[in-house]
């Protein structure tokens, strides 16, 4: 029962750690954030809704400076207000960050934000059991390679989630009459917009996808649907 303690120590963690972002999540978003009100993307987040048979898509802004959208886990689209500045700039268009819109409908529609709080929490309840049953057998060095092996499990699993959200912001963004192109042209512009240097990272140590892997996704996906 001794060497089951720090697993069930980790398991229990995990579960408090869920419930503390979920309340978290909520209280931030809540506090920090209105709907947003735009007439051009009105229009293609109608178009949208139209395609997916709702009255609505309600899309909000999130007072924070980094360019970035996000789904919530109970559903609510966001869009930070560095997102918003970048348009009202001129430096992205409305139908590209309508696919940014499509992309987090694709994250809500697929499960993965409530299911990126349940990773996290597992990933810290793993972290923590690693750490407790490494550092026991690898004194010193035990803990960093119980991070390492969290944080690579992290990456991949949130890789998967990346494409499988662009799979379905794409066929969103066809059904609508928006098309992929404003999509692909976004993703090209992303490292510069957010001033990234993702590049200079190895790829397996990379929460998104490569730029040009999930373009090129995005052109195989089209030519199925040429082919069909």
């Amino acid at each position: 029962m001794l060497r089951l303690t720090p697993i069930l120590l980790a398991v229990l963690y995990g579960l408090i750690s869920y419930r503390i972002s979920v309340w978290r999540t909520h209280r931030e978003l809540d506090a920090r954030s209105t709907r947003l009100a735009d007439p051009k993307l009105k229009r293609l987040t109608d178009q949208m809704a139209a395609a997916l048979e709702v009255a609505d898509i309600p899309v909000f802004i999130y007072e924070v400076d980094p360019v970035n959208g996000l789904a919530a886990p109970d559903g609510r689209i966001f869009i930070t207000r560095g997102f918003y500045a970048k348009y009202q700039a001129g430096d992205v268009s409305d139908a590209e960050l309508a696919s940014v819109i499509a992309h987090e409908l694709g994250h809500v529609a697929l499960g993965h934000s409530k299911k990126r709080i349940i990773d996290f929490s597992g990933q810290n309840a793993l972290r923590t059991a690693l750490m407790m049953i490494l550092g026991r057998y690898i004194p010193f060095v035990g803990p960093w390679i119980a991070g390492l092996l969290a944080n690579l499990l992290a990456a991949r699993l949130s890789r998967g989630d990346e494409y499988e959200a662009d799979e379905y912001a794409a066929a969103l963004l066809m059904k609508a009459g928006i098309g992929v192109e404003p999509q692909k042209s976004l993703f090209r512009k992303l490292e510069e917009l957010t001033q990234s240097r993702a590049g200079m990272a190895p790829a397996w140590l990379m929460s998104h996808p490569k730029t040009e892997q999930r373009i090129a996704a995005i052109e195989r996906l089209e030519a199925d649907w040429a082919k069909a």
